[in-house]
């Protein structure tokens, strides 16, 4: 099938990367010409386990075409993947304004039937302004032709995108239309042969079922940081609590690994956008505000444990810091609780040597600039270079090398032997 995907972020790139290598057509589509010109010549904007080799093999068997224009990928597709970002607006609320972008120039260039799905996270009644918008555009050109909207949200995990693309739990279709409902069947049927995979709904029932899932497990993981702060207080080892609780079956293992908070694209974006929309139909979210509270809470737990230790006057004092991603398996840094970590120990005084597997270019990138002109944080080559004569090792994200590390050799290289395990 021909397919266009607009956005080559971790949804469409991910997206478009392995609809190719099922044997479709398609076409990535972004305004971003220096990442255009990179995905071409094999060069990723994101890391993404598993997805440099199916780009690269892909792109090179003709399956997968990267263009800066959408006027040029419309010509020979049908089908149009919108999974542009939906950035949080002060209010928390998603904005919309490169999902009705991209509406817009579409309906500017249609000219044959064409089915039109929502990928990016999007709020409950997104599609009906999508439709509207690429009808406001065909009524201008005098143009009557047929499309549909479909709401088609992604569920996929940074770190195992690939893995959970190709063997998904669940292909959610919101769809009234019998006809768009059949085309995006068929495209989705390589992904079910094992067992039918496939759930259809409504629009707006898709796009809520999108935002339900991601503050289920935003929950999960606020209510297990309140159960670990409390068992703390309490003389309670958590991680048999987590065990006894996890065995119960209606429970599970998945989402109640006690940390430092969530972070990502995702969870605390999708919250807040939840919260805003509940609000909206005034209707006041206590469960979810609960859930934002703690996650805040949380990202602060590490820094009051090293205030407790060495006092509120950092000056002088030297941390190693392991992790920067928000999680494992990913180079993403937003809403990442290191970030959050870091801000706080420079804002008391202290220095530190950071070291990531992953996210080191990222924070390279991202991190502010006075903290590596002023020599607050140094970025280190190896997990041991960032032990450097620190006062304690912060480990922020649980990242497997650090899940055994050589305990005698960081000994010889830390001032003591004091760790601050925000994974335990």
């Amino acid at each position: 099938m021909q397919i266009t995907v607009i956005g080559t972020g971790y949804v469409g790139l991910v997206s478009g990367a392995c609809f190719a290598e099922m044997g479709n057509a398609v076409t990535c589509v972004d305004l971003d010409t220096a990442k255009i010109d990179g995905l071409k010549k094999g060069v990723l904007p994101i890391y993404e386990p598993g997805l440099e080799a199916i780009v690269r093999e892909n792109h090179a068997a003709g399956r997968l075409r990267f263009t800066h224009s959408l006027p040029e990928a419309m010509r020979d597709s049908g089908i149009f993947f919108i999974a542009v970002g939906t950035p949080p607006g002060e209010d928390g609320s998603a904005d919309l304004q490169h999902v009705l972008g991209v509406a817009r120039e579409l309906g500017q260039h249609l000219e044959r039937y064409a089915v039109i799905i929502d990928k990016s996270t999007v709020p409950v009644g997104t599609a009906e302004k999508v439709k509207a918008v690429v009808a406001e555009q065909l009524g201008k050109r005098g143009r009557n032709i047929e499309f549909d909207v479909v709401s088609n949200p992604e569920f996929l995990k940074e770190g195992a995108a690939v893995e959970d693309f190709m063997r998904p739990d669940r292909v959610i279709i919101g769809t009234d239309s019998h006809r768009a409902r059949e085309i995006v069947e068929e495209l989705y049927a390589p992904f079910n042969r094992s067992h039918q995979r496939t759930v259809v709904m409504g629009v707006r029932d898709a796009e809520m079922t999108k935002y339900a899932a991601n503050a289920m497990l935003a929950t999960k993981i606020s209510f297990m940081n309140e159960m670990a702060n409390l068992c703390e207080r309490m003389g309670v080892d958590v991680e048999n609590v987590r065990q006894g609780i996890g065995s119960d079956s209606r429970i599970g293992y998945s989402f109640i690994y006690p940390g430092c908070g969530y972070g990502g694209s995702c969870f605390p974006k999708d919250v807040k956008a939840l919260i805003h929309m509940a609000r909206q139909n005034d209707f006041e979210p206590a469960v979810l505000h609960a859930v934002e509270l703690r996650n805040e809470r949380q990202k602060s737990v590490l820094f009051d444990k090293i205030v407790a230790r060495f006092g509120g006057d950092l000056n002088g004092r030297s941390f190693g810091i392991w992790g920067l991603a928000f999680k494992p398996g990913t180079d993403d840094m937003r809403e990442a609780s290191s970030v959050i970590l870091m801000r706080k120990l420079i804002d008391a005084g202290a220095t530190m040597i950071a070291y990531d597997p992953a996210a080191m270019d990222t924070a390279r990138r991202e991190l502010p600039r006075a903290w590596f002109a002023g020599n607050r944080i140094r970025l280190a080559e190896h997990q041991y270079d960032a032990l450097s004569g620190v006062d304690a090792l912060v480990l922020v994200t649980e990242w497997k090398p650090f899940r055994h590390p050589d305990f005698s050799a960081m000994k010889k290289l830390m001032k003591a032997p004091l760790i601050f395990d925000g994974r335990n």
